[in-house]
Order: structure tokens, then sequence, then C-alpha cells
């Protein structure tokens, strides 16, 4: 199964990334959101850190929905998912394997969104980096394993590709809090204990969701064949 994760992995990344398009489109959209809030600053004004940080992961979380589209969309496009299928291997390395390569879009798609949250968003670093690398990864492993679950669930018809949006936000929400609340305090909210049961909390999600996929990947991929 780690043999194929890892082609699966690199096999994508190195279709999207020399296409480009996909994750140009995911930056475009993410870069977007964020001129467009920092729109409703009045001149002068300062974001909250409260509103930087939600802003900053809702440009992520839209983009992950761009990425996990695009990258379920390379076997449908070539029809070539019945090859995965046939493959003498656990299909979970399919779902593994689209997570990772999702998680490295991901995380090259913030590299660009945090500066642009400090400069659009006028904010500061203040708080402890450790906590916010910390959350930033926790975070961005639930969304992918989950990312990558649903995104097998919305292809195969055009019709469901926006199925994967309408699922995926409320199943984020705990992920999401647990991001805005840590990120909040790492550009100069009022600190406070409920750091660690944050992490605490996306740890946990982390494992429902690794589990979740463990467990139905093989039966949502292979649904309609």
């Amino acid at each position: 199964m780690l043999r194929l994760m890892l082609a699966i992995a690199r096999k994508d990344l190195a279709l999207t990334l020399a296409r480009g398009s996909g994750l140009v489109q995911a930056l475009l959209l993410g870069l977007l959101l964020l001129f467009v809030f920092s729109l409703s600053q009045g001149v002068g004004e300062r974001m909250s850190p409260q509103a930087a940080a939600a802003v900053f992961w809702l440009s992520s979380a839209f983009c992950q929905v761009l990425i996990f589209n695009q990258l379920y969309a390379l076997e449908e496009v070539n029809s070539a998912r019945m090859g995965l299928l046939l493959c003498p291997a656990p299909i979970q390395g399919v779902w593994l394997g689209k997570a990772a390569a999702g998680l490295f879009l991901l995380l090259l798609a913030q590299l660009v969104f945090f500066p642009a949250s400090i400069i659009f968003l006028g904010q500061t670093l203040q708080g402890s980096p450790w906590a916010g690398l910390g959350i930033l990864l926790l975070v961005d492993v639930g969304m992918c394993a989950l990312g990558s679950l649903l995104g097998a669930l919305a292809q195969g018809q055009a019709a469901r590709e926006s199925l994967l949006s309408i699922v995926l936000f409320p199943l984020l929400t705990p992920l999401l809090l647990a991001g805005i609340g840590v990120g909040a305090q790492c550009l100069g909210a009022p600190s406070s204990d409920a750091s660690s049961g944050w992490l605490g909390l996306a740890a946990a999600f982390d494992g429902v969701f690794l589990g979740a996929g463990l467990l139905l990947f093989s039966f949502i991929y292979t649904g309609d064949d």
C-alpha cells in the first residue's frame, strides 16, 4: 500500500505541477478571497486577528476543494480509474496518495496565502510560531484526509462535482474553528490556555477522518463500477 501511495502522489504532483492550471486556479481563488475581504477595511484600519485567521482558513478551504477536484479528475478524464482498481494493492493506497499530494499542494498554496494575509489584512506575528505551525499541520492533515475521501465521492458525473464543497464544509467546521482559534493568538489576539485544547481537538478529528478514510474509501471509489 505504501508503494502505491507514493506512486500515486508522485504521479499526481508531476501532472498537476507540469500543467499548472489547477494549482493556479486554486491560488487565484484564495488570493481573490483575501483581497475582497481586505476591501471591507477602511483606510488605516486593521482587521482583527480573529477575522484575519478566519479569512486565511476560508481561503485554504476553498483552495482545497479545487485541488481535490483536480486530483480526482485526472483519472476520470483519461478513464484510468479501472487501472487503479485492478492494481494488486490495497485501494486505500489511492486515497493516501491523493491525500499526500493534496497536502503538499495545499501547503504550497498556504505559503502564498500567509504573507498575503499579513499584507492585505494588516497583521503582525506576535504569538508563538510553534503553536501556529502545529495547528497548521494538524488542520491541513485533517482537511486533506477528508478532502481525499469526499473527492472520490464527488467524481464520476459533472453534476456531482459541487457535492464536495456542500458536504465538506460542515464536516470541516471543528478543524477550521481550531485553526482560527490558535491562528488568531499567533496574530496578536489575547492568549489563553485554550491552545492545547484546540490542538487536541484537531488531533482527535484527524484520527476520525483518517479512520473513516481507511474504512470507507474502498466502498466509495469502487461504488460506480
